[in-house]
């Protein structure tokens, strides 16, 4: 069979499609007989019911799964014997002329496109690194200490201060009426963590127990609530209580409360060290692999396919949907989201995907065993039974394919920053864990 190919555009392509009559009616009568053996109807025993009876009740759902099968075993026969890559599903239409006896349809569909990716060495990337210092240490020592605090009622003549946990009754105004959470009794906060905005906190630090005051505070204008965004309220808080925090002491005990067998300072630290590394080093191949991706289809020319993105925002569409149910969304199945919103983002990770594929398959940069191995091993490093967390990938393939992926995408990055002109940047500590 000689299969005409049609271009209507650039990745767009059309083939005629042709099936015999006769054919379909044959398998048409069989699937009815097949039905007829089960089918149910008033009036009739099981398998007795006349065929002119099935035929009238099931006919037309039967007649349309047999089309659509012969319709979609054709494309992919004419497909395949054109040798095309077919990026989506294809639209069908049947034609209103056929011959004798035959049923003739249009299938319009996009091929893959031909992705061209240029001189790899004349791309310039910044890589960063970073170090763990000596500060991040004694910091993350720190917080180990306030996760494990506690609190003891202040001296009643001592005002609140920095780190101090507070509770308050606090009424807001706006123009002299109350607004929606303005208001709260017993509310507890901790000074000076960020838990209240900073005009707020700063308000309340001093206060003695069973003092009130009263004072403005001026709500940004990109404030979650959208009703006070950008006005000034008036807020009167009273003190209800005060207590100090408490840090547990650095000793044997509490390090060895923390699985620190030897209960030593130095141990301890060693400890901190070695997963802020690995949090560092995770952090910093992220950073570098996402400036690769970004080189990387900056040297790459293609077409994108438009089913393709369609499908991927469909895909981002149902996970924004699942997002908002999550969220306790009420009709979040029925919300409206507009399709535009995802379109520039769907269609990079297309384009994206379909450079990488065809860097992975022009330069062999496909994810080895040992690799998987390693990578498995590395993640399961940051808890406490490595070994369990390494069976639990290797026994799901979902999994496994996600831990694929993600070797995959190293070994492209990795490629890429081989042959690009790369410059080294430092990036301060601090910098790198708030990106």
């Amino acid at each position: 069979m000689t299969v005409n190919v049609e271009t209507l555009d650039k990745l767009e392509r059309k083939i005629t499609l042709t099936l015999s009559s006769e054919d379909i009616n044959k398998e048409i009568e069989s699937r009815l007989k097949r039905l007829s053996r089960t089918v149910k109807a008033d009036g009739f025993r099981p398998g007795k019911v006349p065929m002119s009876v099935v035929s009238q009740r099931y006919g037309y759902s039967v007649q349309y799964e047999v089309v659509n099968d012969k319709v979609g075993r054709a494309f992919s026969d004419a497909a395949t014997q054109a040798q095309l890559r077919v990026a989506g599903q294809p639209t069908i239409t049947q034609k209103d002329e056929a011959g004798d006896g035959q049923l003739a349809f249009d299938a319009v569909f996009e091929v893959y496109p031909e992705v061209k990716i240029g001189d790899l060495g004349a791309v310039s990337v910044e890589r960063v690194t970073a170090e763990v210092s000596e500060e991040a240490i004694d910091r993350t020592v720190e917080i180990l200490r306030k996760q494990r605090r506690t609190f003891a009622q202040r001296p009643a003549d001592d005002g609140a201060a920095e780190g101090d946990r507070v509770t308050i009754d606090f009424e807001g105004k706006i123009d002299g009426e109350p607004f929606q959470g303005g208001k709260a009794d017993g509310f507890q906060f901790l000074i000076g963590e960020g838990q209240m905005l900073e005009q707020f906190d700063k308000a309340v630090r001093g206060m003695k127990v069973g003092e009130s005051k009263t004072f403005p505070l001026q709500f940004p204008e990109d404030y979650q609530g959208k009703d006070v965004a950008g006005k000034e309220a008036d807020f009167m808080v009273t003190m209800k209580k005060i207590e100090q925090q408490q840090l547990p002491v650095l000793d044997e005990a509490f390090i060895q409360s923390l699985g620190i067998a030897d209960g030593t300072v130095e141990s301890l630290r060693a400890d901190v060290k070695r997963n802020l590394e690995r949090e560092v080093k995770f952090r910093v191949r992220a950073r570098n692999k996402q400036a690769a991706m970004e080189a990387l289809l900056g040297a790459a020319e293609l077409e994108v396919p438009k089913a393709l993105v369609t499908a991927e925002v469909e895909r981002m569409t149902e996970g924004a949907r699942a997002e908002l149910k999550q969220r306790g969304i009420k009709d979040a199945d029925s919300a409206p989201i507009p399709a535009e919103v995802f379109q520039p983002q769907a269609e990079r990770r297309v384009r994206l995907g379909l450079t990488v594929a065809e860097l992975v398959r022009a330069n062999n940069l496909q994810a080895k065993p040992d690799q998987l191995q390693a990578h498995i091993e590395e993640l399961a490093q940051s808890y406490e039974k490595p070994a369990e967390v390494v069976r639990w990938y290797l026994s799901d393939r979902q999994r496994m394919a996600e831990v694929e992926a993600v070797v995959i995408e190293n070994n492209v990055a990795d490629f890429v920053l081989g042959k690009a002109q790369v410059t080294e940047k430092a990036l301060p500590f601090d910098e790198l864990m708030q990106s």
